[in-house]
């Protein structure tokens, strides 16, 4: 059987100039439809009415970090299962590892490759439906 098709990500990244870039690259190149916000706490509040298929949180963020991020998500009704990857520039073994311990099937290093991060994530979510 074959995985559910990707199409809606949630993503949500404080620096603008990474968002932009990401946004591009996930919405021109990927063909995704993308809910981008700035903060934890704008993600929150967004999540239920856009449904996403996917969680790509920043892990750095002022005020609600990506792992409080998600945590504020998987407390709201219907989102437990919602998959999620995280973007970090600190992908030192533990710390990936800490990040993949709450729950999440990858984690991709900044600074990231805007012309492959669609790809990077269409092979992850096969990965875990697989």
């Amino acid at each position: 059987m074959s995985p559910p098709v990707l199409e809606r990500i949630l993503y949500v990244e404080d620096e603008t100039d990474i968002q932009a870039v990401a946004s591009l690259a996930l919405e021109g190149v990927g063909g995704f439809t993308l809910c981008t916000c700035s903060s934890g706490a704008e993600a929150v509040a967004a999540v239920a009415d856009f449904r996403p298929d996917l969680l790509l949180l920043d892990v750095m963020m002022p005020g609600m970090d990506g792992p409080a991020t998600l945590e504020a998500i998987r407390a709201l009704p219907g989102t437990a299962d919602i998959p999620v990857v995280f973007m970090t520039a600190r992908v030192q073994a533990h710390e990936v590892a800490a990040l993949n311990a709450l729950g999440a099937i990858d984690v991709i290093a900044k600074p990231f490759d805007p012309m492959t991060l669609a790809e990077h994530l269409r092979r992850s979510w096969a990965r875990h439906f697989a």
